[in-house]
């Protein structure tokens, strides 16, 4: 987005700062400039001079020696070669020690080329009468410059005057990078109004005046949308009697610096108020409209049109176009065609503003391979309450310019009216996010400065329809942050708990699985959230498995990428086969990382994400190697002694003999065991593979960091030995359940110390050993004090059918 710094004046007339003190404070206010240039920085000592007398070189055919009044009393002699120059023409003449821009072939030279007095043949010259390419600028923004010769300016120019300020070229051009949500940004009104309340000046927007005959616009030209959501609003003007002509000097200059190319004050105008307010018109030719109407309707498939450029396009049935009661006039929101095009014999002109859906216009653009100016800011999604305003503005103009008759009224097709929106405002939480401490009103009075009104009664902030990207108070907290500016704000620290640096708790307990497993000798891997559904056929999952209910990617990679996890076991696989592949032995390894449950298939709504602690290995260790590892973090985590397995865990991909879910207070927090040897293979893997999966956000709910000292024992333990004979079905955490329920208050520790299964066993069963601790924390345990516990505990091992070997 481009401004000229004298237009923004126009309606910022207080505004008195230089373009470096207008660009930096634009900048911090949130109108960030590119760049800007000074279109008179090569320019010096450059009046408005009038030839007053000619005569012959007498030692050069192609030279002439002018007496050139620059309005001080006196003539300056100079020498030239211009054809076109005449006597009585006023032409802008440098001065002795004055600079242009460049030479005849308009290319500028930095820092500008100084002009000196001297002689051409023997006749001294005191300066240089000038073209256009040698001030800076080309035919095409200036049309009324001849091809080859000095700029002649009209009879009204007054010599001796700067011929840069006549020219226009005493002004400053500025480039913004405007995000595409600032919409009303991409006008001059909407950049002058961010100028007037960043320099707490007064924005006065032009006066749209009242214009038309008599007669009414409806007795001219009907308008049909046939498409409401690709058109919602479309407003159309007729204007008669049209005197193509020349625009005036000051917007030929306005345009010029925009970096358009003035042509006649029909075009100009649309292309001024295009700038303007940032709502591309078009003009018709309303005597080549069939039928006198205006049909807004997609096109046929395949059909053929000719735009205004002279090439023919092929559209689709999603491109919008304007047609007539009988063909296509143009392409919506992005060129007119070539049969409805403003010539020099138009007599009678239809005038179109209209707002058009941004989506829509960037994919016909892309689709008939065409992008111009209006298409640009179309793509953006206009504010569709703009388009009445801008045609009425350029009605206006065309009066004031007495290049038409305006024609009375407006057809004006609105459908659903676009409301602005109200924002519920509470100054404190302003501040809390900011780290500042602005009271209420200031900061309302800079929603003022930016035409926000704030509703007293209903504390809210009344934000106008074009003003697209204020939606919530977020948005009402950064507009207070760049007008207070952010170099008022102090240096705060974020409030919460990381303010006194430290990590939330889920983080905590992802720390201590992280140290456990590292201490344990395991590495960590991470691994790909996206999968292939035939993950689940390696795994032996059944077919009506809930862990084959998952989130199809809309946009994949491939298909190996085409679902997101609902288990983490296909990633650890993976990585462990990788490195048995590769030879290495004895590999551990652990991940922390999402797996995503949807709530129902289709997806509605976003899928449940849960934190799985994988860990897998081959190698040595085996399933108790494991099982210690869990435990391990479980005693690290806060979760003591509680958890219990169940061997019937229902895995398909675990050995059926080898896996356990792992219960603590009542909840499967998770499983582990060895991989099923069919899955193992699948995964090329030709060792014993151990698994372990645990769900975090349960560890999280019953983790605790709490720890209680007690101090060491003062008094000695006693220490009794168990050996039993059992049936094999019989398992260790059941005797652990005996030891715990009837081992009284002086029962300090148990220890599993031997199992044995051989010859001096009968078949079925198990040999187990097991090593009691009791002792008191106030004295010393006689037998008495600890005999009733061991006798509890042998009966309760008999009724179980253990038999005791004395």
């Amino acid at each position: 987005m481009k401004t000229s710094l004298s237009w923004i004046k126009e309606y910022v007339p207080e505004l008195d700062v230089t373009a470096q003190e207008y660009t930096d404070a634009m900048t911090l206010s949130g109108s960030k400039v590119e760049w800007y240039e000074k279109l008179d920085a090569d320019l010096d000592k450059i009046v408005i001079g009038q030839i007053e007398k000619i005569e012959k070189h007498p030692d050069a055919d192609k030279l002439v020696i002018c007496q050139v009044n620059i309005g001080t009393g006196e003539n300056i002699q100079i020498v030239t070669g211009a054809p076109n120059a005449k006597e009585g023409c006023k032409v802008p003449v440098v001065l002795d020690g004055g600079r242009v821009a460049g030479g005849h072939d308009g290319q500028k030279t930095p820092g500008g080329v100084k002009i000196k007095k001297g002689k051409l043949r023997g006749v001294e010259s005191f300066g240089m009468m000038c073209s256009i390419e040698e001030l800076g600028s080309t035919k095409d923004f200036y049309p009324e410059a001849p091809e080859n010769g000095l700029y002649i300016f009209d009879d009204d120019a007054v010599v001796g005057e700067s011929a840069i300020h006549a020219l226009g070229l005493d002004d400053t051009v500025v480039e913004y990078e405007i995000t595409s949500n600032r919409v009303d940004c991409f006008g001059i009104l909407g950049i002058a109004r961010e100028a007037a309340a960043t320099f707490g000046k007064e924005f006065r927007p032009p006066v749209v005046t009242e214009t038309g005959n008599s007669e009414n616009v409806n007795d001219y030209i009907k308008v049909n949308v046939h498409n409401t959501d690709l058109c919602p609003r479309y407003c159309a003007r007729v204007v008669k009697n049209i005197k193509i002509a020349p625009s005036p000097k000051w917007m030929q200059q306005r345009l010029a610096a925009q970096g358009i190319r003035p042509i006649n004050n029909i075009v100009d105008i649309t292309n001024y108020v295009m700038e303007e307010y940032g709502q591309p018109m078009h003009a018709y030719d309303l005597d080549t409209i069939a039928g006198k109407e205006i049909n807004v309707r997609c096109a046929e498939k395949g059909e053929k049109f000719v735009t205004l450029d002279g090439q023919e396009r092929t559209m689709d049935d999603s491109v919008l176009m304007i047609c007539d009661g009988e063909k296509a006039i143009g392409i919506a929101g992005i060129m007119g065609g070539e049969n409805s095009m403003i010539t020099d014999n138009v007599q009678t002109m239809l005038f179109e503003a209209a707002c058009f859906d941004g989506t829509n216009i960037r994919l016909s653009s892309k689709k008939v391979g065409l992008r111009t100016d209006a298409s640009g800011k179309f793509e953006k999604g206009l504010d569709p309450n703009n388009a009445i305003d801008a045609i009425n503005r350029a009605c206006q103009l065309i009066e004031e310019l007495g290049a038409g008759e305006v024609v009375g009224g407006v057809v004006d097709v609105y459908g659903k009216v676009k409301e602005g929106r109200r924002i519920p405002f509470d100054a404190d939480k302003v501040n809390k996010l900011l780290g500042t401490d602005i009271d209420k009103e200031t900061m309302i009075g800079y929603f003022k400065k930016i035409d926000l009104d704030y509703d007293y009664e209903k504390n809210e902030v009344v934000v106008p329809s074009w003003r697209q990207d204020l939606e919530r108070l977020a948005d009402l907290a950064e507009e207070v942050a760049r007008f207070y500016g952010y170099a008022n704000i102090p240096t705060t620290l974020p409030s919460g708990e990381a303010t006194a640096g430290k990590k939330s708790f889920k983080m905590r307990v992802e720390d201590v699985a992280r140290d456990v497993a590292e201490f344990c000798g395991f590495s960590q891997g991470m691994t790909y959230s996206f999968e292939s559904p035939k993950v689940f056929d390696k795994l032996l999952l059944p077919q009506d498995s809930e862990l084959r209910k998952t989130v199809v990617i809309s946009n994949p990679l491939g298909e190996d990428f085409s679902i997101m996890r609902t288990i983490s076991l296909n990633g650890m696989l993976t990585s462990l086969s990788t490195n048995y592949n590769r030879r290495n032995k004895d590999v551990r390894l652990y991940e922390l990382g999402n797996i995503y449950l949807p709530k129902q298939v289709p997806v509605t709504e976003l899928p449940e994400e849960r934190m799985q602690f994988t860990l897998g290995m081959y190698g040595e260790g085996d399933f108790f190697t494991m099982k210690g590892v869990v435990e391990e973090f479980f005693d690290r985590a806060g979760l003591h002694g509680k958890e219990t397995y169940d061997p019937n865990a229902g895995k398909p991909f675990l050995h059926p003999g080898r896996q356990a879910n792992i219960i603590y207070d009542g909840k499967v927090v998770g499983y582990l065991g060895e991989v099923h040897p069919t899955v193992a293979e699948n995964y090329a893997i030709k060792d014993r593979v151990y698994v372990a999966v645990i769900d975090m956000p349960h560890i999280v709910e019953m983790a605790s960091f709490d720890r209680k000292y007690e101090g060491i024992a003062n008094f000695p333990a006693v220490t009794r030995d168990i050996s039993m004979v059992m049936s094999k079905d019989i398992m260790v955490g059941d005797i652990e359940k005996v030891f715990d329920a009837k081992g009284g208050q002086y029962l300090e520790s148990y220890k599993l110390f031997d199992i044995y299964e051989g010859a001096q066993i009968k078949a079925g069963f198990k040999s187990v050993a097991y090593s009691l601790t009791f002792r008191a924390k106030d004295k010393t345990l006689e037998e008495n004090d600890y005999a009733p516990a061991m006798n509890k505990i042998l009966k309760a091992l008999e009724e179980m059918g253990i038999e005791l070997r004395k």
